[in-house]
């Protein structure tokens, strides 16, 4: 179990380093192009990774619904409006958005699949009560930072 929720973790870090590095590329480009490679980077990587792999018969595939097949698009979709927020918003805002839109998207995919645990919802309030802190406080920090600048600017 330890060995799953440092995975868990590591895909954490893996998702908030995409971010930043998409973001990056983003600013060079735009979110488009960056989304473009940054999945054309992926497929070759797993391409790359998969010719070492036993490949499971199509059919096993094929049986899937049509409705997972929709799982490149919303990863395309999330990379683009990824890269357009992350600079304006910053890294840490961003992922604080992103981890609590996941955590509403889960829970009310839980209330539909399953009961949901009281604790639960306790915790996804908790998460959007930090994000509104947080965000209170970024705005009381630039407040502070455009005061002293107009102060300094009326000394001189």
């Amino acid at each position: 179990m330890l060995t799953l929720l440092l995975l868990a973790l590591l895909n954490g870090v893996c998702i908030g380093l995409c971010r930043i590095l998409n973001g990056r590329l983003g600013q060079a480009s735009d979110a488009y192009y960056a989304s473009l490679w940054n999945h054309g980077v992926g497929f070759i990587f797993l391409s790359l990774l998969l010719v070492s792999m036993p490949t499971p018969p199509i059919a096993v595939l094929l049986d899937a619904p049509l409705y997972a097949w929709l799982g490149g698009v919303v990863g395309a979709v999330f990379v683009v409006l990824n890269t357009l927020v992350i600079l304006r918003l910053g890294a840490t805002l961003c992922s604080l958005l992103v981890i609590s839109g996941q955590l509403l998207s889960g829970v009310l995919f839980d209330l539909v699949v399953k009961a949901v645990n009281p604790l639960q919802l306790l915790g996804v309030i908790i998460i959007f009560a930090g994000v509104l802190a947080f965000r209170r406080m970024e705005a009381k920090s630039v407040e502070r930072q455009e005061f002293e600048l107009e102060q300094r600017e009326t000394k001189h």
